[in-house]
């Protein structure tokens, strides 16, 4: 079990720079707070304790319910948006290539990796994320925060229908982990980046297929329902531009390389995932086969 989980991490972290939207150029060291607006001056303290920051110290910015409803208005439920913004941010740039770290506090919905992933849908890179709240929410908030945070340190908007996409994998993949987990929801969206420059030319049955056989092949049981977002979120998925991928994916052939999936090595982990899908098309086969052969150079 242990095995499984991890490699889906090491999936996780691997095949979501696949899909980022060109990456804007941030010093390190820039930080910001972005706070739920609803929040009580009491919380607003302990937020900055929680962030192990001084008041007035970085600039402060305020993230209102209304907001968070022009991002995620119509991809999550009512309930889950709440009326009114509580969770709130820390964000501080990092030197290059060193990926997005997310930290989380009394967020109930989004998990850390889903989280990061979203980012880097979006095109947010290189940075340190603390996610906060005086008492459990769902997190919907924080990630309308962690956008207005990072214009505002660049001044420029990070690409409006990337932000959108983002949100909608941000949502998609919460509520897949309600049913099937979040380390399985996470790798489920991860092993369809990868491929879709070629499931954009499927039929909603072939990509149904394809999905049931990535699920099967890692014993994850999906709904009718599941099965149903997964399409929706790959068809809004390919809205986005993947041509770019080989430089952000050696960015991590390092790390990936020294780490270890419970005693074997990533060739090894992924070279047997290829042979799983080979049955599916020449085309995943190849994929699989190239990967293999970067990180086992």
């Amino acid at each position: 079990m242990m095995r499984k989980i991890y490699g889906i991490i090491l999936l996780a972290a691997l095949f979501t720079v696949l899909l980022q939207v060109p990456v804007l150029a941030v010093e390190p060291g820039e930080e910001r707070v972005t706070l739920g607006a609803n929040l009580t001056e009491a919380q607003i303290r302990q937020m900055y304790t929680d962030f192990n920051l001084e008041r007035g110290k970085v600039k402060e910015i305020i993230v209102t319910i209304d907001e968070e409803r022009a991002y995620l208005s119509g991809l999550v439920p009512d309930q889950k948006i709440g009326s009114s913004s509580i969770s709130s941010i820390y964000i501080r740039t990092l030197e290059e290539d060193s990926g997005i770290n997310v930290t989380t506090n009394n967020i109930n919905w989004c998990t850390e990796d889903i989280y990061r992933n979203a980012l880097m849908t979006a095109g947010v890179e290189n940075a340190s994320v603390m996610v906060s709240a005086p008492f459990s929410v769902s997190g919907t908030a924080a990630l309308t925060g962690i956008y207005k945070a990072y214009e505002d340190i660049t001044g420029i908007s990070l690409d409006q229908t990337a932000k959108e996409v983002a949100a909608e994998e941000l949502v998609t993949t919460s509520e897949l982990a309600e049913t099937i987990g979040s380390d399985d929801a996470t790798m489920l969206m991860n092993e369809l980046k990868k491929i879709l420059d070629e499931t954009k030319d499927m039929t909603d049955e072939e990509l149904r297929v394809v999905i049931i056989n990535l699920a099967d092949a890692q014993n994850i049981e999906l709904t009718e329902e599941n099965i149903q977002q997964i399409i929706s979120l790959s068809r809004t998925l390919e809205k986005l531009d993947i041509s770019k991928w080989g430089d952000k994916l050696s960015q991590l052939a390092e790390t990936m390389d020294s780490a270890k999936e419970a005693g074997k090595g990533i060739t090894a982990f992924l070279n047997g995932l290829g042979d799983i899908l080979a049955g599916i098309s020449d085309f995943f086969a190849n994929i699989f086969g190239g990967i293999g052969k970067l990180f086992g150079s």
